[in-house]
């Protein structure tokens, strides 16, 4: 990422304002959120209910894992592969490890292999929107609603920023996921032996210090996305940013100011 040249004429009186205000990035985006070592220290609109895209997929990955069936088989269907969007072109009847699809998901935000697993876990889409729904309930995510698996747009599919950051840290209690988000680039391969190639539309993979994940989003209604999260040292960051707008190079900066406040709040 960029080396920000600004740093003796900007950075400094922004690192002493920012540390001692709620909302020191009010043009960011529509809505963020950010954690230092799991305590909230800066948020603009964090309860407000906004379109999410495909962070709507960390719901289903959640899903996935609290089967605990990674190894399982999943034959993809005729409606998973005619999914649009973000895809990697999955052919109904393929067949492939639960685990693969989930890295797809992930890392590549597949909307068809996101819908493959709903299908398989669920038997149709419709029905594992309402394990998603119950789900959410359960985690007491009150500005919550989904209506489809991977994050398209609807009328009543929302969540907020404060809510995606419950629901990642539910998620991340769950090892695998690390794994799967910090990778730049991955492999997959069907039962017949045919590869995918996978890459992280994460742009801070391998570009941001620290960076190992989260997830991404973009759709026309809830523009760009992030899940951010990042440790250096001892602290970590996580970063939630709805409708953003220079979405890679704000998060970088919000996320070395968050670093830095560690540091001179110590």
């Amino acid at each position: 990422m960029r080396l920000f040249l600004l740093i003796g004429l900007w950075l400094l009186p922004q690192l002493s304002w920012s540390a001692t205000q709620s909302d020191p990035f009010p043009h960011v985006a529509k809505a963020y959120f950010v954690e230092l070592n799991s305590k909230a220290i800066w948020e603009r609109q964090a309860n407000q209910r906004l379109p999410i895209a495909s962070l709507t997929k960390l719901m289903t990955a959640l899903l996935v894992l609290e089967q605990n069936k990674l190894q399982d088989v999943v034959t993809v269907s005729a409606s998973a592969a005619r999914e649009t969007g973000s895809r990697i072109a999955l052919k109904a009847d393929e067949r492939f490890a639960v685990q693969d699809l989930l890295a797809a998901t992930l890392m590549s935000s597949a909307n068809d292999a996101c819908h493959a697993l709903a299908d398989h876990l669920a038997g149709s889409e419709i029905a594992f929107v309402k394990l998603m729904n119950h789900r959410a309930q359960a985690l007491g995510l009150r500005d919550t609603q989904f209506q489809n698996a991977c994050g398209h747009d609807a009328p009543k599919h929302y969540s907020s920023a404060h809510d995606l950051a419950r629901l990642a840290h539910e998620l991340l209690k769950h090892p695998q996921v690390l794994t799967i988000t910090s990778q730049a680039h991955a492999n997959i391969a069907n039962a017949s032996g045919k590869k995918y190639e996978l890459l992280n539309k994460n742009m801070m993979i391998e570009k941001y210090s620290g960076a190992l994940g989260l997830k991404t989003g973009y759709t026309s209604k809830a523009g760009k996305c992030l899940i951010a999260l990042a440790k250096r040292g001892e602290n970590e960051v996580l970063l939630v940013m709805l409708h953003g707008n220079d979405r890679w190079w704000d998060a970088a900066d919000i996320l070395d100011l968050a670093f830095d406040h560690a540091r001179i709040t110590r």
